[in-house]
């Protein structure tokens, strides 16, 4: 049979890519180890699961399992515009948020093209800049976090996106709505910014800036936000961005037909009007990240202060020895390497048996490694 070099058959910018690395499974760990008592705290989920209203609706939508989707979602874009405050025209649901950011390089950027985005930040914004053949513009941080004064700066002829995160995943950093203005009246309207607002519904501090509000004063501003986190709906990907109508009628275009699946739709409407879970989740975590904070501090090491549902530990040294210490006991957190943080893990907020199980855990590490 002749040989066939797909690696060469590929798009120039698909052949350096390397795919995305998800938190280990449970499941994996367990079959590696042989372990029966696991807890996972490496995704940023909600370890609250859903709420119940979400469970009820996707159970009641099992009967129409062999049914197609609505594709245009409307029942879902109607209860978002509402709650939001938007038209339903601005909305472009999603399979996760994660496919509004790869719709939006499909959809505006060519080889040609350069991207923009922060160092620190999450691993899909140079993998969809990459895949689409654009030059990837990543700007150094400032104190872990995005420094936009400098992303600014970096805009060029040839710049047609900027991705910021807000807040930032992994760091859990955050810039305040004055900074957040001065940055998009900076930015050339012809340049599309991207504000990822995964994590949204977590930050309680008074500063920070619902992106939605500045939609009406910057057309080339598109939000995006996921059923993911706060819900706990990981497992049913669904996502949406929010823009101006005529930037979201584009993305429509290029959207796959059915692309957010029936149960999805369903535990997502149940999920827009079950505030006291959003609620339990918010509360939950709060708590848990100043119990993961104290408990760290406690045992000599730093953090970057976060408002997200996580918590990035530096260790001041080589941090895949702790990561490894962990998950021979029984607990997976992420290494965060791959975004040019290889002495630090990032920890999820878990219950708090899960964030005191860690917590024991990597005391358990480090005092076996000083042994040694």
């Amino acid at each position: 049979m002749k040989q066939i070099d797909f690696e060469q058959l590929a798009l120039p910018g698909v052949r350096g890519l390397v795919p995305y690395q998800p938190g280990k499974p449970e499941e994996e760990l367990a079959r590696e180890l042989g372990l029966t008592s696991i807890v996972k705290l490496a995704s940023n989920e909600n370890p609250l699961g859903a709420g119940e209203a979400a469970r009820e609706a996707v159970a009641a939508s099992v009967g129409s399992l062999h049914r197609y989707p609505d594709g245009s979602c409307h029942v879902l874009k109607e209860a978002l515009s509402a709650r939001l405050g938007v038209a339903p025209g601005q909305l472009t649901l999603g399979n996760g948020s994660n496919e509004i950011l790869e719709l939006v390089a499909r959809t505006f950027v060519a080889p040609e093209h350069e991207v923009v985005f922060s160092a620190h930040a999450f691993a899909v914004y140079p993998l969809v800049t990459r895949a689409v053949g654009a030059r990837a513009v990543e700007v150094p941080a400032r104190d872990w976090g995005h420094d936009l004064e400098a992303m600014a700066a970096a805009v060029t002829s040839r710049t047609r996106l900027i991705f910021v995160a807000n807040p930032n995943n992994p760091t859990g950093t955050w810039v305040d709505r004055v900074r957040l203005e001065a940055f998009l009246e900076r930015v050339p309207p012809e340049v599309l910014v991207v504000l990822d607002e995964a994590y949204f519904e977590y930050v309680t501090e008074a500063e920070y800036p619902d992106g939605i509000t500045l939609l009406p004063r910057h057309r080339n501003l598109l939000v995006t936000r996921t059923f993911s986190k706060i819900h706990g709906l990981a497992a049913l990907r669904l996502g949406y961005g929010v823009s101006d109508p005529s930037l979201a009628e584009l993305l429509n275009r290029v959207r796959q037909p059915f692309n957010v699946n029936a149960p999805a739709q369903a535990a997502g409407l149940a999920a827009l009007g079950d505030t006291a879970h959003v609620a339990r989740s918010v509360a939950l975590n709060r708590e848990g990240l100043v119990q993961l904070r104290e408990g760290v501090e406690a045992l000599g090491l730093s953090v970057i202060p976060s408002v997200g549902n996580f918590l990035c530990v530096d260790f001041g040294r080589d941090a895949m020895p702790i990561y490894r210490g962990l998950l021979q006991r029984g607990v997976i957190v992420r290494p965060v390497a791959g975004y040019g943080m290889p002495t630090f893990l990032r920890v999820t907020v878990g219950l708090p048996e899960e964030n005191r199980r860690f917590l024991e855990a990597l005391a358990d590490v480090l005092q076996t490694e000083h042994a040694a």
